[in-house]
């Protein structure tokens, strides 16, 4: 069976492609016979409302510089991906299982993309509220540029102030990074069929619901029909980072642990991956909250300083940390810290000032530290990266801290009504409902994931055998070895 789903997935993709493609084109063709339009020249709208831009139109505009941005955004949270969580997370692993966890990012990149493309964002992004997404937006339809008639050239979809495209590449670059985070929990002991199968459930029954309640008017958006008035989630602690921890924690436990985890040393093989993996994601990560805003403007700039003042204060404090109770600070502790960091500012980074910033990652820094070295030892469980230890209690650290700091003067989400407990003066309105949809984001994500990976575990397991651990999954997934030395 396991032989067979290589080839079972490839075909049905293919099949799926092939069929729609011509269907999906016609429909853009004839989306362009039914637009609005008062002059010839003037901009033309859909049925949908979507505005049609010609390039001529972007380029007289504001948009093309806000396109640009944008997309330079997605190229640096793609970056976050491979080589930065590649390099990060390869180098932590063990000599024999380095390109196996390079091999999980590389692909994952390959597949959610194709995924999304194909109904992701139409499932994340399609209509308006509700709990999950329609078909406005399946095979690209509605996302891709258009021929129109009328004015005898072509014309893009737009989002806001960037192409649709842009935005559907952009939000593309989360749902690849979210499962690869996962795969910190499960490294060197996960067969690699059933990681693709669970990153193919896991992206389309968890993720792309939850990004649909928090970012697309769902029930954990930000407004007064919410549940509980809804989240601040400016660019993922609920819907990448909370959801990967939690997912990540119950795999770690449902797999189980290491061979000799807690018996013999499971020392990471190469430090200087993991310190160059950690300052690519920070450099990413610019991309990845500064972008949030999807403009370029004083928000951009705002957005961009807290997370390099949150990341340089978690680098230090969990450095600091090692020192004081080891006797040394360790490059693993700067470089895990500053990413405790990036995670802990990711939902507050458009609703926080610079100041709140720098206590966010102090906190992110002390807490995700006690949680990787004393929480984990306690509790006996093998989180082998600290994907749950970093992510998902770094991402519940910040999205409760931003009901605490949110303020007005960054982002006026509130009409002008103090919003943050701080600012306030004390209304614990909103800090509650960050609680409740941190909560509700850990209960989805951790029993989904629990149902998935229990189903997953009874059709092909979940685990390799005993010898494969032990020789190492480089040679026994994927028949290569990281370093050959003579």
């Amino acid at each position: 069976m396991n032989r067979r789903l290589p080839l079972l997935l490839t075909v049905t993709l293919s099949l799926a492609v092939s069929f729609f493609a011509i269907p999906s084109h016609a429909l853009a063709q004839d989306e362009t016979t039914t637009v609005e339009t008062s002059t010839a020249v003037g901009p033309l709208t859909a049925e949908d409302g979507t505005l049609l831009l010609t390039d001529s139109q972007i380029a007289e505009g504001p948009y093309a510089a806000h396109n640009a941005w944008m997309l330079v955004c997605c190229a640096l949270v793609l970056f976050m991906t491979a080589p930065g969580l590649a390099m990060f997370y390869g180098g932590l692993v063990r000599r024999k299982n380095v390109l196996s966890v390079m091999m999980q990012c590389v692909f994952l990149m390959g597949l959610m993309t194709t995924i999304w493309a194909i109904y992701g964002y139409s499932l994340a992004f399609g209509g308006d509220g509700g709990w999950v997404g329609n078909a406005d937006y399946l095979f690209m339809n509605g996302v891709q540029r258009e021929w129109n008639e009328t004015l005898g050239e072509p014309v893009t979809p737009m989002e806001g102030d960037m192409a649709r495209l842009t935005h559907m590449l952009f939000q593309g670059m989360f749902f690849i990074i979210t499962p690869a985070l996962i795969c910190g929990a499960f490294a060197e002991r996960m067969k690699f069929s059933a990681m693709v199968v669970f990153s193919i459930l896991w992206g389309t029954f968890i993720y792309c619901p939850l990004c649909h309640w928090v970012w697309d008017g769902g029930p954990l958006s930000y407004n007064d029909g919410s549940i509980a008035g809804g989240a601040l989630d400016f660019a993922g602690g609920t819907v990448v980072h909370i959801s990967s921890g939690i997912s990540a924690l119950v795999a770690a436990i449902l797999i189980g642990p290491r061979m000799g985890f807690l018996k013999e040393p499971l020392q990471p093989h190469n430090l200087t991956y993991t310190a160059l993996g950690a300052t690519m994601l920070w450099v990413g990560w610019f991309g990845f909250n500064a972008g949030s805003e999807l403009l370029s403007d004083g928000l951009t700039s705002s957005a961009f300083a807290v997370t390099h003042f949150a990341a340089a204060a978690g680098a230090v404090t969990w450095a600091l940390a090692e020192w004081m109770n080891l006797g040394k600070p360790t490059v693993l502790g700067a470089s895990s810290g500053a990413v405790a960091g990036l995670v802990c500012i990711t939902p507050a980074a458009g609703f926080v000032q610079p100041m709140p910033a720098i206590f966010m990652g102090i906190a992110a820094g002390m807490i995700c530290y006690l949680a990787c070295s004393k929480l984990k030892m306690m509790l006996k469980y093998d989180d082998a990266l600290d994907a749950f230890g970093v992510h998902g209690v770094g991402g519940t650290v910040g999205a409760v801290l931003t009901g605490v700091f949110a303020t007005r003067a960054c982002w006026d989400v509130s009409g002008g009504v103090p919003i943050g407990l701080i600012e306030s003066g004390g209304n614990p309105s909103l800090l509650i409902g960050q609680i409740v949809a941190v909560i509700i984001t850990m209960a989805f994500a951790g029993i989904g994931s629990l149902i998935l990976l229990k189903a997953i575990d009874a059709v092909i397991g979940l685990r390799v055998t005993g010898d494969s651990e032990q020789r190492g999954l480089d040679v026994t997934d994927h028949g290569e070895e990281g370093y050959m030395f003579a």
